[in-house]
């Protein structure tokens, strides 16, 4: 088994959050992984983005070649485009809807989502919403988490228990929290309307 995931956003959109309980989950299921990221200004909503890669055996690099790709995740829509040519043919898109608008020039959001649903595998969340109600408009990057997590090669148990280590250090209640917003997620992506 071998899974290649790209995700993708802006600083501080929580990109490598995700990372590490990606990661925390596939060491849990006794899988190996390599991580590459690129922090783009980061501080500045500058784009930033991780491949992560895994498998059951030994991984040789820690990018992923273009058209090899089984899942962009972008917590940014935009950032979903970026990476399109790293998709494998049957690969799966993806991504929140709400735009980060950070450069004066920003194309129009609905040509950007026109674009992302030609792809065949895609997923439109509407990730502010659902971690709004979750408690926090910040935990979007955890929506996406769940959203993706039925399509990951990784057991639902293993992510939740990576992500109650990221957040144990700030408390049960940011802890409670994420989970809903996981859970939100998650819930999503399972809706009958999910493309196959």
């Amino acid at each position: 088994m071998k899974y290649d995931l790209i995700l993708a956003g802006v600083g501080g959109q929580g990109i490598l959050s995700i990372a590490f309980i990606i990661d925390r989950a596939s060491l849990l299921q006794g899988l190996n992984f390599k991580q590459a990221e690129v922090h783009g200004m980061a501080q500045r909503g500058g784009a930033v983005q991780s491949h992560l890669r895994l498998a059951d055996g030994p991984i040789y690099s820690d990018l992923i070649p273009r058209g090899k790709c089984d899942l962009i995740l972008a917590v940014e829509p935009l950032e979903a485009l970026r990476y399109l040519d790293y998709l494998h043919p049957e690969g799966r898109v993806i991504t929140n809807a709400a735009p980060y608008v950070n450069i004066p020039d920003y194309p129009p959001i609905d040509d950007i989502l026109a674009s992302i649903s030609k792809i065949k595998n895609h997923l439109i969340i509407e990730a502010d919403k659902l971690a709004r109600e979750a408690g926090s408009g910040r935990a979007q990057n955890i929506v996406m988490l769940g959203a993706a997590s039925p399509f990951l090669p990784l057991e639902v148990a293993h992510i939740i228990s990576g992500l109650e280590d990221f957040f144990k250090s700030r408390g049960q209640k940011i802890v409670e929290l994420n989970l809903k917003a996981f859970e939100r997620g998650r819930q999503e992506a399972l809706k009958p309307s999910v493309p196959e």
